[in-house]
């Protein structure tokens, strides 16, 4: 049996990557001059507001939001409920805080590159991803993952592009963990993994998520992808803990991990400067960032 270990390093890694991101962001608020507050707590997560004409937020570059705004699919992920608001934030005169407001959001980065106005224009994205130019990233899409039941698991992808199917992770401490009566609940689980091989304890399995997005892509032919931060090895080291588990060659060569840093390198230079300036992903490593830097 194969466990969990390695998941108090992951704590180590998320908490570096969350203390980078609270300074970084504090900074970044202020030299922009954006309306914001701090979280609760002795690590601090920025949440930025809209500005009061609706037309910008601190937590997305200009042309991204704008593009957001008018595509309505796209805007209605912004409406996303902050699951912590009520316990980690102050009042606001906003009716609520959203998830997409925090800099630590995953989806707010993920939106932040792939609805980039520019983002597709040469191509390389969608070489690098492996997926047929002129598609149009969809957010927040229900898979429809086939259970023994004859019913549906229609939990989250955070975004299909074309054939892919894309996890994003940012400071998430891992990929979720579940019961083994759920994760034995999915018809082609047995068919599609090495069961026993899968990082386990003895009454639950250890990145669902991955295991369900696989049984996605499994499920509808497509591919599957991993975007993770280069600063998290962590949740590398699990993704491939469960890729080299997949049973099927055609399936495992369908499934791959993509850092930011390495989708940074093929990016509009605004979005790339961007990106370094707000969460230090650049293609190379950045010095340290710490009180000292202006």
């Amino acid at each position: 049996m194969t466990s969990a270990s390695g998941s108090t390093f992951g704590v180590g890694y998320a908490s570096q990557l969350r203390r980078e991101l609270s300074s970084r962001n504090q900074a970044y608020a202020c030299k922009h001059n954006l309306p914001h507050c701090l979280s609760y707590g002795e690590l601090p997560v920025v949440a930025y507001e809209p500005s009061e004409t609706g037309t910008k937020h601190g937590n997305f570059l200009p042309q991204t939001y704008a593009a957001i705004n008018a595509n309505p699919d796209w805007r209605k992920r912004l409406s996303k409920p902050h699951s912590q608001a009520r316990t980690s934030l102050p009042h606001s005169d906003r009716a609520r805080w959203c998830e997409l407001d925090s800099s630590n959001s995953s989806d707010a980065l993920l939106m932040n590159v792939f609805c980039y106005p520019e983002v597709f224009d040469d191509g390389r994205v969608y070489r690098l991803l492996g997926v047929e130019p002129g598609a149009v990233p969809q957010f927040g899409v229900r898979a429809r993952v086939p259970l023994e039941n004859g019913r549906f698991d229609r939990t989250e992808v955070d975004m299909i592009l074309g054939s892919l199917l894309v996890e994003a992770k940012l400071t998430e401490p891992d990929f979720q963990v579940k019961t083994r009566e759920v994760v034995n609940s999915y018809r082609d689980f047995a068919d599609v993994f090495e069961r026993r091989s899968l990082p386990q304890t003895r009454s639950s399995y250890c990145s669902y998520q991955l295991i369900r997005n696989v049984l996605a892509a499994h499920a509808t032919d497509s591919a599957f992808c991993v975007l993770a931060d280069a600063r998290r090895p962590d949740l590398i080291e699990a993704w491939y803990g469960v890729m080299r588990c997949v049973k099927q060659a055609d399936l495992r060569t369908r499934c791959k991990v993509l850092t930011w840093q390495e989708l940074s390198l093929v990016l509009p230079s605004e979005l790339q400067d961007f990106l370094a300036e707000k969460y230090g992903i650049a293609a190379h490593p950045l010095p340290p960032f710490g009180p000292d830097e202006s």
